[in-house]
């Protein structure tokens, strides 16, 4: 044939028997049905003896297996001196079994080879020529899914990284095309949003580790992620499907290409350094937070805020701790003043009196004022 093509295994089909010359005073569907059914009962019975000669072969290994570990087992109580004519007996009949044994596995290997030749030469029929290869049909093509809620995507990311967070680090350390190819092939389940989301997670506690270099690192990978992505929403497909087309354009990319990735890169960059600024100087309020709450007085109030707000010769007293000097200077005051600015050291623990020694207090500036 011009083409190369050998068609030497469609020589001998036999498809059916209604191409035989037939007669109005036969009963050909009957004739066809027996026919068929004597093909039958010769392919079942040539298949059972094929069945038949595995099951023996495998009898038979199992068998030499074990006589040749009884032989070794005699063999080294042998070699370790222990004279007994019934050991010696029981040597000689366990040789003479293993010899046999591998006589017959010799001899099922052949009649094996040989019935799978006589497999080889049967003519294909009806029965056969349409064998089924395999009853599963695979489309690479993203089912439509429900929309899922905001809840079902945290509970879904927190299940996704909890149990694949040390794979999804190990590809962010990657650096070549190939190392990272060959480890998506191998693990074809990080290939989701998941992974893209958990990466940017891990470069952000890099910058606030101050780790830029890696934070850099990941970051390159996490847009790789994202590139795949892109891809196969474009392509309707199922991300794992396409990710051997996204290395393989990247490995022979063009300069805007090329250009758009560092640019989408650099963009990731920015983002994960505002983002970890953000939660350090939230994490820097929460602290501050705790901290003066920590400080509050019994009436609730911060004592440094209460002490700033006080005036100056009141703030003085207190540095030097002088009592009378507190009094004199809330002497000088207004009385609602002074009783303003007393109750708030109170409330803040600032100011810790006695048993009604605030009331004498107030009372002390009301006379005052009075007189």
């Amino acid at each position: 044939m011009s083409s190369g093509v050998d068609y030497s295994s469609w020589d001998h089909i036999y498809v059916s028997d209604d191409e035989d010359v037939t007669s109005p005073f036969v009963d050909t569907a009957s004739l066809f049905r027996m026919r068929h059914r004597t093909r039958l009962a010769r392919t079942t019975e040539f298949e059972q003896r094929g069945e038949d000669l595995e099951n023996n072969f495998a009898e038979c290994k199992r068998l030499l297996d074990e006589a040749l570990q009884r032989l070794k087992d005699l063999e080294n109580g042998q070699m370790e001196e222990e004279e007994d004519e019934k050991r010696e007996a029981e040597l000689k009949k366990v040789q003479a079994e293993v010899k046999k044994l591998k006589k017959d596995e010799e001899s099922f290997k052949k009649m094996i080879e040989k019935y799978r030749k006589e497999q080889k030469k049967q003519p294909w029929n009806v029965d056969t020529i349409s064998t089924e290869g395999f009853s599963k049909s695979v489309l690479n093509i993203k089912p439509v899914t429900e929309e899922e809620t905001a809840e079902e995507k945290v509970e879904k990311h927190k299940t996704f990284v909890e149990k694949y967070g040390n794979e999804i680090k190990h590809f962010g350390m990657l650096r070549r095309w190939d190392d990272s190819q060959k480890y998506l092939s191998d693990n074809p389940h990080l290939v989701c949003e998941e992974t893209a989301n958990c990466l940017v997670v891990i470069c952000i506690d890099f910058e606030i580790e101050e780790k830029h270099a890696l934070m850099e690192q990941v970051a390159h990978q996490a847009i790789v992620m994202q590139f795949i992505l892109d891809l196969a929403r474009s392509l309707k497909v199922d991300p794992r499907g396409c990710f051997r087309q996204f290395f393989s354009n990247i490995k022979t990319a063009e300069k805007p290409y090329l250009d758009a990735f560092d640019k989408e890169l650099d963009l990731l960059k920015e983002r994960v350094r505002s983002c970890a600024k953000m939660r350090m100087e939230n994490a820097m309020k929460e602290l501050e937070e705790e901290e003066r709450q920590k400080r509050l007085g019994p009436g609730g109030l911060d004592p440094v805020e209460v002490y700033e707000s006080l005036p100056k010769e009141i703030q003085r007293s207190f540095d030097e701790k002088n009592i009378q000097m507190l009094q004199e200077a809330m002497n000088k005051l207004d009385v609602e003043e002074g009783k303003y600015h007393l109750k708030r050291c109170i409330d803040s623990g600032l100011w810790v009196p006695e048993s009604g020694e605030g009331e004498d207090e107030d009372d002390e500036s009301e006379d005052s004022d009075e007189d």
